[in-house]
């Protein structure tokens, strides 16, 4: 084979890829994120708010000594994390409203909401 030729075949091939690539980067960053952090029993912030029929992500820390399990029966969504651990969960497209999250270890202290706008 020609090594020209060669080359002009690596090259397109690796332009494609990239094409294919960047539209899935694109979306990626545009995910709407919002952080909450779970520590002594509580959630930090106890409220957060998301966009309506958007998908969205939510980051969650636990900076408690112990274990800790986000949780919204509402939004069908649970995490169980281990101390000074991090996670996310990715919610899909939610209608206007309010939905529940709390740490399932620490039902009484640890509640919060999340508002769909």
């Amino acid at each position: 084979m020609n090594p020209a030729y060669a080359v002009s075949i690596c090259a397109a091939s690796l332009a494609a890829l990239v094409s294919l690539a960047l539209p899935v980067a694109a979306r990626a960053e545009e995910i709407h994120t919002v952080t909450v952090v779970i520590k002594n029993g509580r959630l930090d912030p106890q409220t957060i708010e998301v966009p309506a029929n958007t998908r969205f992500k939510i980051v969650i820390r636990n900076e408690g000594p112990g274990p800790a399990e986000f949780e919204s029966h509402d939004l069908r969504r649970e995490k169980v994390l281990n101390a000074g651990s991090t996670s996310f969960v990715v919610i899909g497209p939610q209608k206007p409203g309010v939905y529940d999250m709390f740490d399932d270890f620490h039902p009484d202290t640890g509640r919060g909401r999340i508002v769909v706008k």
